[in-house]
């Protein structure tokens, strides 16, 4: 592998990691903190909480998880595109 493309690949995961973090950061800090209130006062509770509350404990959770898988498919499709993918013997 040459240098440039190893640098395409090296930007690229940068890319997918600075996407994810802020997608990250938008749904613990923004959802469950900054934006709490709104989200309190303009969308049903979820049971007995309200949802800024459900998202700042049980969403960011769902939410990091879903974000875990998307870093899984989006750093295969670069591996892929690159040539890192793992080839499956058989």
């Amino acid at each position: 592998m040459d240098s440039e493309s190893a640098s395409a690949y090296w930007r690229g995961s940068l890319r997918v990691v600075a996407i994810l973090l802020s997608i990250w950061a938008f749904i613990s800090l923004g959802c469950g903190v900054l934006f709490r209130d709104f989200l309190d006062a303009n969308f049903p509770s979820i049971g007995n909480a309200p949802f800024g509350f459900w998202i700042a404990q049980q969403g960011s959770i769902i939410g990091f998880v879903c974000l875990l898988l998307a870093y899984r498919s989006m750093m295969g499709s670069l591996d892929k595109k690159h040539g890192y993918d793992e080839a499956v013997e058989q």
